[in-house]
């Protein structure tokens, strides 16, 4: 329940240790609420606890509260910048390193487990292995997997113990000592310490002198068998701050710095102060943002904005840091630095989404809730029963570990890890990376999918789609004369009309010569001995030429459809227009017919103008009112908003910088892999291929995977719900139960393997 702050707000994140489950995360963040003045949000998968709290409490008080529930917090070291040598905002530059250090025990005790285990049940499930002393290996063996590879599991039932809690580590930690003890007890004082010791196999419970047999595999195998889950989930877990991290590393490192006296100096970015003047040479990042104040130059964006359409900019037009100067010489004055840039907000951006996208409970933990006690008690229910019924402690302890072995959660444990283990090997064979089993429950509900423009629908780079021509001029002379003007020059636009004017001539263009860039209007030159001119309309105006009807509406043509108009003249006279272009994949039409068919509802999203977008749009089969363009990069995030505020469960699917929130805001979100890390990192699913089609495929194999953990999941539940009376009735000897335990298990691993069969459509 949460409390009204009553006094000032503050604000403060503490790292949250030892959580194991969402559980776990829903149990802190209910004892931080009831904390008056205390308002608190705790991310399991980032393992962070974001609180807002009254004057009247400390953050000593916060971390009190976390402690006093059976957690550790912590406030998070000061940041090292990712741009201590450059760049803007902040993030914890080690996390990585932490979340490798994190990792490596868990990885450790995972590889033990399983090599150890191994012999262990290999030697308890097959007669012909049972050698004379084989019982005393087993116990060798099993030993530490059951002690030091296990108490994670142990750790974490006794500290939920002190607080009055059970969870699946409480299961995993009795069933296992259970086991393990009772081995202990029939090896050193029953019968089965004998040299020449087998399993007997009765299917019922010992009457008599019932100490003759072990469980080591069982408390061996459901030991690995978890720790491989867990290792899995750690893995997906460690990557949750690595958007921002991409965010940051984008910005420049160094930079430099005009002196008053006009005098240069490198420094890092980190030194610069709004008001300093700094150069920026072409090919280089701009620092920060800030104004030009000399110079003239074409500004490429893409890779923050995701936009391909470079922008001119001159004395007096803003410019933004990470964003790359792809001309001339620019002389910028710093307007905004550090954690006020656009790109540090852009981070912010993208933390506040993913601090607000609530982990995704699994199911298992969400069952454990009652199953575990029940469980527990159903087994000192079976001991009591059997002992009132003076069968004897052997009889009666026997039906209690039969309770404990049948109900550890061996089959729960391999349930998501197998499925997704081998849906995500099959994607990524097709080219669909999939990050962890909380993305697969999006996959069911969503009903509608946002497609960034640039580099998702269409190729995300200029290319020459076009070429009208003035009576009888011939066109390859047009690619020839203009191509090799172009060719001279570094603007975008002018690369793609090179490109395509090298790939239909199939031969060297020629060299130009004269050749001058008028800025913010076009090119001019001498090639092979004509005077040619390449641009803007107005470039030919200034040169007293006008265009004929034709090739007038050819420029009207193109700016309808959202295409640059670029005019060729030489000799005095305009012979031909260019179109040029972000092309439209070829697969992006096939793409939205797919994702009709799977019920979504297809949205396109840009920042280009609206003629752009509805051009491609028309391209691709996608309605106009389900067109939403001139959106500022960082509004892309207000509209996923306003589209969940409309009961829509929305995917997003998008490859910049400017999508990264949004991404990460999103029910479900889908980075191209041709796009920026920061997209990559932020979304749920990686399509490799860049190709749109693959949006259709993920979300196909997102949902058959979660189908096949939920059967799974139900069918080790209903396993369970079915034998557990069968062992307290004294129906199922321990081994009979381990038994059906490996069963289970490989009943689930069995069902996870259909999916290799899955296929992309098409």
């Amino acid at each position: 329940m949460s409390t009204t702050i009553t006094g000032p707000a503050a604000e403060v994140e503490l790292a949250i240790g030892g959580m194991t489950c969402a559980s776990c995360a829903a149990r802190v963040e209910k004892k931080l609420n009831r904390m008056a003045g205390v308002t608190a949000t705790v991310n399991y998968a980032t393992e962070k606890a974001k609180i807002s709290y009254a004057d009247d409490v400390s953050v000593p008080d916060l971390i009190a509260t976390v402690e006093a529930t059976g957690y550790t917090a912590r406030e998070p070291a000061p940041p090292v910048r990712a741009d201590s040598e450059g760049g803007g905002g902040g993030v914890d530059g080690n996390a990585g390193d932490e979340a490798d250090d994190a990792l490596r025990p868990l990885r450790q005790r995972l590889i033990t487990a399983v090599v150890l285990a191994v012999p262990v049940v290999a030697m308890a499930m097959v007669p012909a292995l049972q050698f004379e002393y084989w019982q005393w290996l087993s116990l060798t063996l099993a030993a530490p997997v059951v002690t030091y590879a296990g108490w994670p599991f142990h750790k974490a039932a006794l500290a939920n113990a002190r607080h009055g809690a059970a969870t699946m580590d409480t299961l995993i930690s009795v069933g296992t000592t259970a086991a393990f003890g009772w081995s202990l007890w029939a090896l050193f004082l029953g019968t089965a310490g004998t040299p020449g010791m087998t399993h007997p196999f009765e299917l019922t419970i010992a009457r008599g002198d019932g100490s003759g047999s072990i469980y080591l595999e069982a408390a061996a195998g459901v030991t690995a068998f978890i720790l491989a889950g867990r290792y899995f989930e750690a893995r997906a877990k460690r990557k949750a701050g690595a958007a921002l991290r991409a965010l940051l590393e984008l910005g420049a490192k160094d930079v430099t710095v005009l002196g008053s006296d006009g005098g240069e100096r490198t420094v890092s970015v980190a030194e610069l102060k709004v008001g300093d003047r700094f150069l920026v040479r072409p090919g280089e990042k701009i620092a920060t943002d800030g104004t030009v104040v000399e110079g003239s130059s074409a500004v490429d964006a893409s890779m923050l904005t995701g936009e391909s359409a470079p922008v001119d900019a001159g004395a007096g037009d803003p410019v933004t840091g990470a964003t790359v100067n792809a001309g001339g010489r620019l002389v910028v004055e710093a307007t905004r630095v550090g954690a006020d840039t656009q790109l540090a907000r852009m981070a912010r951006l993208v933390e506040d989404a993913q601090n607000g996208k609530a982990a995704a409970q699994r199911l298992a933990d969400r069952i454990s809730a009652v199953f575990v006690p029940i469980v527990i008690a159903l087994a000192l229910g079976t001991l009591g029963f059997w002992l009132g019924n003076g069968a004897g402690l052997t009889a009666a302890f026997t039906a209690s570990v039969a309770v404990l072995i049948i109900a550890c959660p061996c089959a729960l444990g391999l349930a998501t890890p197998t499925a997704l283990l081998v849906g995500t090997g099959r994607g990524a064979q097709l080219g669909i990376l999939i990050k962890g089993p909380e993305v697969l429950e999006s996959t069911r509900r969503v009903d509608t999918v946002v497609l960034d423009k640039t580099g998702t629908v269409t190729t995300g780079r200029m290319t020459l789609l076009a070429v009208h021509t003035a009576d009888t001029t011939d066109e390859a002379e047009v690619l020839c004369l203009a191509g090799a003007l172009e060719h001279a020059s570094e603007h975008p636009v002018a690369r793609a009309v090179a490109e395509a004017a090298l790939a239909k001539l199939g031969t060297p263009l020629p060299v130009p010569e004269d050749f001058a860039n008028v800025p913010g209007l076009g090119v001019q030159g001498v090639v092979d001995g004509h005077a040619v001119l390449v641009g803007r309309e107005r470039l030919l105006a200034d040169w007293a030429m006008a265009l004929p009807a034709e090739l007038r509406r050819a420029v009207s043509g193109a700016e309808a459809s959202g295409r640059t108009a670029i005019a060729v003249a030489w000799d005095g006279e305009a012979r031909a227009v260019l179109e040029v272009a972000d092309a439209v994949k070829e697969t992006s039409a096939e793409a939205i017919t797919r994702l009709r068919a799977l019920g979504l509802t297809p949205i396109l999203l840009t920042g280009d103008n609206r003629a752009v977008a509805e051009s491609v749009a028309r391209a691709v089969g996608i309605a106009p009112e389900d067109v939403i363009a001139e959106v500022l990069p960082q509004d892309k995030v207000d509209v996923v908003k306003r589209l969940q505020g409309e009961g829509r469960s929305v995917a997003m699917v998008g490859d910049g910088v400017n999508d990264a929130a949004a991404l990460a805001r999103a029910d479900l979100g889908l980075a191209m892999g041709t796009g920026t890390d920061a997209a990559i990192e932020a979304g749920d699913l990686t399509l490799v291929r860049g190709d749109l089609r693959a949006a259709a495929d993920a979300i196909r194999l997102a949902r058959r995977t979660l189908g096949t953990i939920r059967s799974n999941l139900f069918w080790a539940f209903a396993y369970n719900v079915a034998a557990l009376p069968l062992a307290a009735a004294g129906l199922l000897n321990p081994m009979i139960a381990g038994a059906a335990m490996a069963f289970s298990s490989v009943f689930v691993v069995g069902n996870s393997l259909r999916l290799r069969t899955f296929r992309a459509a098409g």
